[in-house]
């Protein structure tokens, strides 16, 4: 079992950076695929960005590629979302999530654990 619990969610204005993280309990952090989600109102939750267990594999949805930057700390079981020039269309809930199997995935169902979320607001 893995818990994950989500910082660093905030009010910003566009153009401006946040840094979330996710801190992630249990031994075996540096085995889990890490993804980061996120959801706004009245929409599905869609695919941000994924890391595999190494921290080398990365990949991202095509409207963040350049703004945001994932990556992780293995030894302070950490996984992080860098977020630069945000804008409106990022304000969100964003979710992190840790997957058993091995190798990246954009797809929120294949992964088996989730935090409750931080919220990312951006004022225009």
């Amino acid at each position: 079992q893995v818990q994950l619990v989500e910082s660093g969610g905030g009010l910003v204005q566009a153009g401006g950076s946040l840094k979330l993280s996710c801190a992630a309990s249990g031994r075996t952090f540096s085995s889990y695929t890490m993804g980061w989600f996120r959801q706004a109102p009245g929409k599905e939750r869609d695919f941000v960005a994924t890391i595999d267990a190494s921290g080398v594999i990365t990949r991202y949805e095509d409207s963040v590629k350049g703004r945001f930057t994932i990556s992780r700390d293995n030894a302070k079981n950490t996984v992080y979302l860098q977020i630069n020039n945000l804008k409106p269309e990022d304000a969100a809930v964003y979710y992190c999530a840790a997957r058993r199997s091995r190798g990246i995935s954009a797809y929120a169902s294949s992964y088996d654990y989730w935090g409750q979320g931080t919220q990312v607001t951006v004022s225009s």
